[in-house]
């Protein structure tokens, strides 16, 4: 899909090297640039990390922490061997004091060691068609064979996002574990309305990194800035124009009537064809967009109500935006040979 640059902001308006904004509704990319450059992402690494511990663990199950998951350098919530925590007090740490023992008591427990869980980062990559993605940690340290991009970040953001206990975490502002009072370092969960998440991140090798969540009126942006010096801005200007301009439009709703197919050899010779599922855009002020049915418009019959019947296309100007897919809305039976007359039968016909 091609992009569609927000020209008041801008490429030449951000300080990130790369970046992108996504709405997570449909997977419509707003604005990009150079978003498919694989790079060192620092604890944004750690999106997938939480994502992986949610979707495999119980997080009531309590975690003693282990020698391994000790003194880990960077940031950290100051783990202590022998602790015992609950695997969410332990997601909280991870997300919201980006804490490296975090990540590495959370593998530990989930994936058996280091490596086993990272792993289990990569299959779930893999099933995300994450291409230009590799982990090597679960929290980010700088590793040559660890990278991600701009377009992946925020493919896993906007997925990770829809698990609850996930958004629940990154969303939270300030929470206290035990002694142990933590406070979100995304500034933006003050700053923006509607901010719920999601990451950031800092090496002095991969600059810092920025990846967030804003939700207004069931809409979800997902913007993602990698090395930008001045992120938490250029993620305001992001969304809120994001939010501005954009308006989030039903097009199709399922059932709806797109256009009619030519049925031959059936007991009628047409047969309505149906969107079989809602299809919403982005659109900015003035776009008009227009439903194209995919060639050829024709069937043999017989016709079953609900069976495939192709795709159409939502398309403004000369692009292509959406491909949505297509039912038949009636059954059409084949049509049965005439019966021959008494003389048709004696004689074939032929007089």
């Amino acid at each position: 899909m091609a992009a569609v640059l927000l020209r008041p902001v801008g490429a030449q308006g951000l300080s990130a090297r790369k970046a992108i904004l996504m709405d997570a509704t449909t997977g419509q990319v707003l604005f990009e640039k150079d978003a498919d450059s694989p790079s060192l992402i620092a604890s944004t690494t750690k999106i997938m990390t939480a994502l992986v511990v949610c979707q495999q663990c119980n997080v009531l199950d309590r975690v003693r922490i282990p020698k391994e998951a000790v003194g880990i350098e960077g940031s950290s919530m100051y783990l202590k061997e022998g602790e015992v925590l609950t695997v969410q007090e332990l997601l909280y740490g991870l997300m919201l004091r980006s804490g490296n023992d975090a990540a590495v008591a959370l593998a530990i427990w989930c994936g058996g060691t280091v490596e086993g869980f990272a792993e289990l980062m990569n299959d779930k990559a893999r099933l995300l068609g994450l291409t230009g993605t590799h982990f090597e940690n679960p929290h980010g340290l700088d590793s040559p064979g660890h990278r991600s991009t701009a377009r992946d970040l925020a493919v896993l953001a906007a997925y990770a996002m829809e698990d609850p206990i996930f958004a629940r975490t990154v969303s939270a502002k300030t929470v206290t574990v035990g002694d142990r009072t933590m406070r979100n370092h995304n500034k933006l969960l003050w700053q923006v309305e509607g901010a719920d998440g999601v990451k950031t991140g800092f090496t002095k090798a991969a600059g810092r990194l920025l990846v967030s969540s804003a939700t207004r009126q069931g809409r979800r942006l997902v913007a993602v800035t990698i090395d930008d010096g001045d992120d938490w801005n250029d993620h305001k200007k992001l969304l809120e124009e994001g939010f501005g301009r954009y308006t989030l439009t039903k097009l199709v709703e399922p059932g709806q009537l797109i256009g009619h197919a030519t049925v031959f050899g059936g007991a009628r010779h047409k047969v309505p064809v149906l969107a079989a599922e809602e299809v919403s855009y982005s659109l900015a002020q003035g776009e008009e967009p227009e439903l194209v049915l995919a060639a050829p418009g024709f069937r043999y019959a017989p016709v079953a109500e609900g069976q495939d019947a192709g795709f159409a296309y939502v398309c403004i100007g000369d692009k292509t935006v959406r491909k949505f897919p297509l039912v038949y809305g009636d059954t059409v039976e084949q049509q049965e040979a005439p019966k021959k007359g008494f003389w048709e039968r004696l004689f074939g016909g032929k007089t």
